[in-house]
């Protein structure tokens, strides 16, 4: 059995503290193979069934990339219909996608008409196969850091326009579109704490005892 000692365990719990959604990118272009390499790690982790519902598509065309760019605009122009008074305000000030930025998309989809895994632990639970899809997705995301490259995960998309602009079969579920670079700097406080949008509450408030 492979161990781990307590120096390797308050690494681990660095990376996890410095993990962040980037959304600031030097335009700096990635090693060649890094994105693949990242996709190779996400494949390693857990999935319903054995099912590996991940579906990955490297976004290179620059028509398509503008096409989500554009989408994003739009739909972004609509969340801040949603807010009033100073809360609209701050929201307009957000950075919220490092879309022109990011030297590289990528979109996740899950693919909910697989049969790898012949259907097991989906009965009960059909939404298992996003579940997996998002594991894979973190293990991705703090692997991109263990580099030194940051990943921000946009979710102001319109999931339909979304597949259309990347023409993927119609059992592929959207998950995520996410831009993969160099971070302009490092912080190990949230963005959006920063902006004073949220800040992160402690453990107890969400953790029951039953």
């Amino acid at each position: 059995m492979v161990a781990f000692d307590n120096a390797f365990r308050r690494q681990l719990r660095e990376l996890f503290v410095w993990r962040r959604d980037v959304r600031r990118f030097r335009n700096d272009a990635l090693p060649d193979g890094a994105v693949e390499r990242l996709i190779e790690t996400a494949c390693l982790s857990p999935s319903v069934g054995l099912s590996q519902p991940w579906r990955f598509v490297i976004v290179d065309d620059p028509a398509r990339r503008r096409a989500v760019i554009d989408d994003f605009k739009a739909c972004n122009a609509d969340a801040l219909n949603c807010y009033s008074g100073e809360r609209a305000a701050r929201y307009a000030t957000l950075k919220l996608s490092g879309l022109e930025q990011a030297p590289s998309h990528l979109a996740v989809f899950a693919d909910k008409a697989s049969d790898t895994g012949h259907g097991l632990g989906r009965a009960t639970m059909p939404e298992t196969t996003e579940y997996s899809v998002v594991a894979a997705i973190t293990a991705m995301w703090l692997a991109a850091r263990a580099e030194g490259i940051g990943l921000g995960w946009v979710s102001i998309l319109n999931p339909d326009r979304i597949h259309g602009v990347l023409d993927v079969p119609a059992s592929w579920k959207f998950i995520a579109y996410l831009c993969i670079g160099y971070p302009e700097a490092e912080c190990d406080q949230p963005e959006l704490e920063r902006a004073k949008w949220e800040h992160r509450r402690s453990p107890e408030e969400f953790t029951l005892r039953r």
